[in-house]
């Protein structure tokens, strides 16, 4: 039922009614809007539909709201819908690797395996000196040395042993606990010439020895007294300075022949050579400039003298001996090794003799 029939008794036309609603919805409208938007006529109208202008409202807009249509069902799932594929496994992580522990920085660097036969501190170096045991050289610290420093350099010299002046890095590239100096010892006992005599004496034999000028090498020292065992030579000289004495690597290249040939060594090599031409031996030097080592012929007491390689044998040494021989040489090199060439002419002395 339209609303207006339950008004109050006085009549209101539907014209009125009309123009009641066109007038709240223009000012409903109007509060809607914001202020300044509206477009003005250009005689001034007002910005707002009149309500004549308004469209009378359909019949449709006052009667009860549609009903809302009924919401289409949802399909029903297939009955035998296919079962869903198998998920893939879920791929493993690979362990990752363990870190290494880092290194410390400041660490310290380990110090290298001293030799056997180093002799580190003043006391040992002092008491192996005056126990006769037999050292290859001593090292001392460059610079002022102290009362007992300088009473070890004192007895060393006495004893004929080579003293070298060093810096002190030196002695602390092979150990930091030097105080001072450092001693190598030899690591066979020295013979003395004398015994050398006798040993050919025990024999029966003419002495053949064989003397080294300025061999620095020790496996060429090791190698020369192999050969000289082989041969059955009584002795091998070596000076004190400027040469290699029996240190562990020539005594280890010698492979064990150091226990049968007596090894002497001697403060001046040129009185020795004095000595032995006193003693009737004559003395074969190995010179390039010398004659083939085939023409000489060789008997009796002798012997043999090699020299570094490159240097040669010394110029003093040289001007005493009895004979220069020589190695023909027919290739592009110049000469042989010095433990080489000493084992080729041992070998041709040895002939010869018999």
């Amino acid at each position: 039922m339209p609303y207006y029939e339950n008004a109050k008794p006085k009549k209101v036309t539907r014209e009125e009614h009309l123009r009641r609603d066109a007038a709240r919805w223009e000012r409903e409208e109007n509060a809607r809007k914001p202020r300044g938007t509206g477009r003005a006529s250009a005689r001034g109208e007002e910005n707002t539909f009149s309500p004549s202008s308004r469209p009378a409202p359909r019949r449709e807009e006052f009667s009860a709201p549609a009903k809302r249509r009924p919401a289409s069902p949802r399909p029903e799932p297939a009955r035998h819908a296919p079962s869903p594929a198998p998920r893939p496994a879920p791929m493993r992580r690979a362990p990752s690797p363990t870190p290494r522990p880092e290194p410390a920085r400041h660490a310290p660097s380990p110090e290298p395996a001293l030799p056997e036969n180093l002799i580190c501190g003043r006391n040992p170096i002092r008491e192996a000196i005056k126990s006769g045991r037999d050292i290859e050289k001593l090292l001392v610290i460059k610079g002022d040395l102290s009362g007992s420093a300088r009473e070890i350099v004192s007895m060393a010299r006495e004893r004929h042993i080579p003293v070298q002046i060093v810096e002190k890095q030196a002695l602390d590239d092979v150990t930091r606990s030097h105080q001072g100096m450092l001693a190598y010892a030899s690591a066979y006992q020295y013979a003395d010439v004398d015994d050398m005599f006798a040993e050919a004496e025990a024999r029966g034999e003419a002495p053949f020895l064989i003397i080294l000028d300025g061999i620095t090498d020790p496996m060429n020292l090791g190698a020369i007294i192999r050969t000289a065992a082989c041969v059955g030579a009584h002795g091998v000289i070596v000076p004190e300075h400027r040469a290699v004495g029996l240190t562990p690597g020539a005594v280890k290249a010698s492979a064990g022949a150091v226990e049968c040939v007596k090894v002497a060594r001697v403060g001046n090599l040129v009185r020795t050579i004095e000595l032995l031409k006193s003693r009737g031996l004559w003395l074969y030097a190995a010179d390039m400039d010398g004659e083939d080592y085939r023409r000489p012929s060789y008997g009796g007491p002798m012997a043999l003298i090699i020299g570094a390689e490159g240097e040669g044998i010394s110029r003093l040494v040289l001007e005493k001996s009895d004979f220069r021989i020589a190695l023909p040489m027919k290739g592009p090199i110049g000469s042989l090794n010095a433990s080489v060439a000493a084992g080729i002419l041992m070998y041709e002395m040895r002939r010869s003799e018999q």
